[in-house]
């Protein structure tokens, strides 16, 4: 048995569809990770103060996690996603639209993310802590909607 059906067998992708649709899966993990990861460091780090030590420690591990998982697990995500969506034909379809939306929506948050991590760098600290809080549970949110999305189909 070599894994897959006859029905994965679809679109221009053909027999590179599972391992595409694999690749995907892979890469929401990878960048998921670093989504909840990053603003849990925004809450300790908002708690340091500006240029000490630990604040440059903190800079240093926002910009690990930023370069080196988010950016290339996003990208990643995107272009997998793209490849599957344009390979079955789901632009259209009522699920795949408002996963589209969650998904842009999570990349606005993520670009937001981002430029929370250089005023924290610069030493601001715009937000309240319990607002850095509840900012914090906007991928699991996010997360729990795409997957029900992706396997209900509810629309």
């Amino acid at each position: 048995m070599n894994g897959f059906h006859g029905s994965d067998l679809v679109g221009f992708l053909g027999a590179a569809y599972p391992w595409v649709k694999s690749a995907h899966l892979t890469f929401v993990i990878f960048w998921m990770a670093g989504l909840f990861i990053l603003p849990r460091f925004y809450v300790y780090h908002h708690e340091t103060t500006p240029g000490s030590a630990e604040d440059r420690a903190w800079i240093e591990r926002e910009k690990r996690v930023r370069s080196i998982i988010l950016t290339p697990a996003m990208l990643l995500v995107w272009l997998f996603g793209l490849l599957l969506a344009f390979n079955i034909g789901a632009f259209g379809q009522g699920w795949f639209s408002a996963k589209l939306a969650l998904v842009v929506a999570l990349t606005g948050y993520q670009g937001w993310m981002g430029a929370y991590g250089r005023k924290l760098a610069g030493g601001a600290r715009p937000l309240e802590n319990k607002t850095l809080r509840i900012m914090n549970e906007v991928p699991g949110i996010a997360a729990v909607l795409i997957v029900t999305l992706v396997i209900v189909k509810p629309f």
